[in-house]
């Protein structure tokens, strides 16, 4: 071996070590998001945030796509059975009654029986099940469970899918928001 590649192979050896992942690095790093002790304080308390948070609202969960017009949001936090539901709730001041209320709805939920998005339409969900007329379908690049929002969820369209094992999401998008819903989907990073 040469001096010049030496050098190169001694100039190349830190940045390689740099991009190895020690296993206490990759336990650093969460399955699936959990709401802090403050956040589930937050929930049971109704906290309202005016203005709302923007796209980093729920720790460890990105929504790069959020659209315009909303006055304030909530944190959600639910633990039962075994699983945790943590979500943000982005709305406006219309009443929910009317077709132009405008709220975003994104949740994760560590569950760890979830490996594929059949599965959610038994998923021991509080708020927010699959029981309506549901459909397997493509968007936003992701395999997701949808169906129309039911009275409880509001009017719209709710979508869910399966992230990795052990991690759902889902959004509830009301009518006036459903078109981008593709976006908001596509936007959404773990």
């Amino acid at each position: 071996m040469t001096k010049i590649h030496k050098l190169a192979v001694l100039s190349v050896l830190p940045i390689a070590a740099a991009l190895i992942v020690s296993p206490a690095q990759a336990a650093e790093r969460p399955v699936c998001p959990v709401p802090t002790k403050a956040e589930a304080k937050r929930s049971y308390d109704s906290k309202t945030d005016k203005p709302p948070r923007g796209a980093t609202a729920i720790k460890g969960l990105r929504v790069d796509h959020l659209p315009k017009g909303f006055t304030y949001g909530q944190v959600g936090v639910n633990k039962h059975n075994g699983i945790t539901e943590y979500g943000y709730q982005w709305s406006d001041e219309r009443s929910e009654e009317s077709p132009r209320h405008r709220s975003l709805w994104v949740r994760v939920v560590c569950w760890p029986k979830a490996s594929k998005p059949a599965q959610l339409k038994n998923a021991p969900f509080i708020i927010g099940t699959f029981s309506g007329d549901t459909k397997t379908v493509r968007i936003g690049g992701r395999q997701v469970l949808t169906q129309a929002g039911d009275g409880a969820l509001g009017h719209g369209r709710y979508a869910g899918w399966v992230e990795r094992k052990g991690v759902v999401v889902t959004v509830m998008a009301s009518q006036p928001l459903v078109p981008e819903l593709a976006k908001i989907i596509k936007g959404i990073k773990l």
